[in-house]
């Protein structure tokens, strides 16, 4: 698989940026939990992708290969927008994304992480990268999962077992990563 950064994204991102109204300068995104069965979520995983996609420079030819890509999908892509990013910002992509501390437990309906454009040329690359920035969704279940059913444990230990506290550290084993769809 290609390690282009502009690949990581749904298709139809590609021809997003012709949809915003004239003289749109910015955009602002957030992820957060809106629910489910846990009243909190533990945000955990961003590191990865920042370190391993987003901290990477877009090359020329990542521009290029991405040209031949979207063509074939019939959609329009923003070739102009992506030289500029890899050409005047040297490869850097424009944003700025905030975060809670890895590891934080937070109550749902918050924001865990935002991402807002830096550059007005190219304020649309906030939505391109939405894509790969909710694949922390992943991480971030399987740790609120973990803690959840932690705790679970660790109650019904403390019912059960003369020393929950020696025995916890050995009653989860999350498989999580290997179970990565």
């Amino acid at each position: 698989m290609s390690k282009n950064l502009i690949l990581r994204t749904d298709s139809y991102k590609a021809s997003q940026w012709k949809q915003y109204p004239d003289g749109a300068s910015g955009l602002f995104s957030y992820f957060e939990s809106r629910g489910g069965i846990y009243p909190e979520t533990i945000f955990f995983g961003l590191q990865y992708y920042l370190k391993e996609y987003l901290s990477k420079r877009v090359l020329t030819q990542d521009v290029e290969e991405a040209k031949k890509f979207f063509k074939l999908h019939g959609v329009d892509f923003n070739y102009e927008g992506w030289m500029y990013i890899a050409k005047e910002l040297d490869g850097r992509l424009p944003v700025k994304i905030r975060a809670v501390p890895e590891g934080t437990k937070i109550p749902v309906s918050n924001i865990l992480m935002s991402i807002e454009s830096t550059d007005p040329k190219v304020f649309w690359i906030v939505n391109w990268l939405e894509t790969l920035l909710v694949k922390v969704w992943y991480p971030t279940t399987v740790a609120t999962q973990s803690h959840f059913l932690r705790k679970l444990i660790y109650k019904s230990l403390v019912e059960t077992s003369d020393n929950p506290d020696a025995e916890i550290d050995f009653k989860l084993h999350s498989f999580g990563y290997r179970g990565c769809s």
